[in-house]
């Protein structure tokens, strides 16, 4: 396994690069985009590598910090998500953003990676969120903006996100926003008589 190559970059195309090594050997490696704008031709690199093994071909992704190689190897676990569709993912944001997108169950972050489809991101997010001991709700990966409106005007009216959820929860589900809006302010005030 080649799990880190240190060199210098002699040349970029697309996103992918080529490593001369001290020994005279260079490594054509897929890079992240954040790689290939921090570094010019000439210039030493120092890079974490994954070898994907393939009937055809052995492929090299190369990452610039061991947080986005482990995140990399972690999409890897789930069921459907290839190398290509991995490194599409990390190669598309920060990894902290990642993270916290699988934190928030937001699955729409996931599915503006290009090529990345909504079944594919729930499943990376429900994978994740179990990996990461992150609470998993499906509701907030069905929940309509309008449902989120509702969440958010409790949570400013001084509920706390728990709380507006709670009471989200009992409303009849086929009014508009502000019919929900107003059944939920008379189902609390009614509560605390």
């Amino acid at each position: 396994m080649i799990g880190k190559i240190k060199g210098t970059l002699i040349f970029t195309e697309n996103n992918y690069g080529l490593i001369e090594t001290s020994g005279g050997v260079s490594y054509q490696t897929y890079l992240t985009p954040k790689i290939i704008l921090q570094y010019s031709i000439g210039d030493s690199i120092d890079i974490f590598t994954y070898l994907q093994v393939r009937d055809d071909a052995l492929v090299l992704f190369g990452f610039e910090t061991k947080k986005e190689y482990d995140f990399f190897i972690l999409l890897l676990t789930v069921p459907g998500v290839g190398p290509k569709t991995a490194f599409g993912v990390i190669s598309s944001t920060q990894t902290d953003e990642l993270l916290q997108a699988v934190r928030d169950n937001n699955v729409d972050y996931f599915t503006r990676v290009p090529g990345l489809g909504k079944k594919t991101a729930m499943k990376i997010v429900l994978e994740l969120s179990q990996k990461l001991k992150e609470e998993f709700k499906m509701e907030k990966m069905f929940m309509s903006q309008d449902d989120k409106t509702v969440i958010d005007a409790l949570v400013s009216l001084g509920y706390s996100s728990q709380e507006a959820k709670n009471i989200f929860r009992k409303l009849p589900k086929d009014l508009s926003v502000e019919q929900k809006i107003t059944a939920a302010l008379k189902l609390t005030s009614s509560s605390k008589k």
